[in-house]
């Protein structure tokens, strides 16, 4: 192989792929960067589990195929001077040079790299920021532990042209719903994404306008099945995840007794103050009232910290007490200067949305549903 490609597409395609690279491989090879070139070059990366793909326009004197420490590669690339760079494989080796800059990596043995998965024929498109936004809006409330590997998917709910988004570790609930563009009309669906895998993914697919979804799930056992995801010459794919989702609809509150909006900038920043006294597991205490919420931390011989900020409020007075870290994920996920509670009783689960998004606007496309620590005192 050889060949010449520009520094900064060539550390952008490396970085991208080098982020499906097991932390702890089973295998020697899956350490390793596959490079493909011929008219382009291709990289890729595989566990078994989640493949990636790069693609970048190249101009290549000899084709050919290598497979090299895909971690080692990243490093090196991304420290190279802005230049081109040559990729040469003499034998065992393979020469990068940049400028005077060289380095010689071992290859590693490309025959015994694993097929990669195909990807599943085209499901459907959706814009890529909308849909990082969404994955990123849903990510925050997802599982993350290993032992309840149901949780720490994102559901998604596909229903002809809508898209349901779903995640819950059993202490919050987050849904999010957009508008794409099916393949299929009138297809309905639901399948279980790995949340670190897919939040990853939609956040490095915006540089294209759209992102292509492909999805190949196994009947009667979702598990089995795989979902690409592909935009700007960038491809990846995943295997769902199998498991019993828990019946998250029910949690949802469809009547409430008060609401408050409050500034969302303003208010994040007293929880973080407040917060700072809270010791581990131990919540921060809202108490609403006409004009205005007072947020305590702290109780008896701790430290202890209070601040009172503005807020509209319709409803008798009341006080609620959350884990301040995931009150602060479910404000900063709003997507709106005005962030809108609304309450059941103090020791039901609160709803948090945008402005305007509540009473008398029809369902809103994004909804936190925050438990209450009942030991408020």
């Amino acid at each position: 192989m050889k060949l010449q490609v520009e520094r900064d597409p060539l550390a952008e395609a490396v970085a991208w792929t080098a982020r499906a690279l097991p932390a702890r491989p089973t295998a020697p090879v899956l350490a390793g960067m596959r490079l493909q070139a011929d008219t382009e070059l291709t990289l890729s990366t595989f566990d078994y589990e989640v493949s990636a793909q790069a693609t970048i326009p190249v101009t290549a004197d000899e084709p050919g195929t290598v497979l090299v420490s895909g971690r080692l590669l990243a490093e090196i690339v991304r420290s190279l001077p802005a230049k081109p760079v040559d990729l040469t494989t003499d034998g065992t080796r393979t020469t990068v040079q940049c400028g005077s800059a060289k380095f010689t990596l071992m290859l590693l043995p490309a025959e015994e790299y694993p097929t990669l998965p195909d990807m599943p024929d085209t499901t459907g498109t959706v814009g890529a920021d909308t849909f990082a936004s969404a994955i990123s809006q849903v990510a925050i409330a997802a599982g993350r532990d290993d032992t309840l590997p149901a949780l720490t998917g994102i559901r998604m709910e596909i229903n002809g042209d809508a898209i349901t988004l779903i995640a819950t570790d059993r202490y919050r609930l987050a849904v999010r719903e957009l508008r794409w563009n099916p393949v299929v009309p009138g297809l309905n669906t639901a399948v279980l994404i790995p949340a670190r895998v897919l939040n990853d993914t939609a956040r490095t697919l915006t540089n294209g306008a759209e992102v292509s979804v492909a999805l190949a799930a196994a009947e009667g056992n979702p598990g089995e099945g795989i979902i690409g995801f592909e935009g700007a010459g960038r491809r990846t794919t995943t295997r769902l995840l199998s498991g019993e989702y828990p019946r998250v609809q029910q949690l949802l509150p469809t009547e409430y007794s008060a609401v408050a909006e409050l500034p969302t900038a303003p208010f994040a920043d007293a929880v973080k103050r407040v917060a700072l006294v809270a010791e581990r597991n131990t919540p921060v205490r809202l108490t609403f009232s006409q004009g205005e919420v007072l947020l305590e931390a702290g109780t008896g011989d701790e430290a202890q910290a209070s601040e009172a900020i503005g807020a509209s409020f319709d409803g008798d007075e009341m006080q609620i007490a959350f884990n301040p870290q995931y009150l602060l994920d479910g404000i900063g996920a709003v997507d709106s200067d005005v962030a809108r509670i609304s309450f059941t009783t103090a020791t039901r689960p609160a709803v948090i949305t945008g402005k305007g998004e509540g009473e008398g606007e029809g369902t809103p496309d994004y909804r936190y549903v925050l438990m209450p620590i009942r030991s408020a005192g």
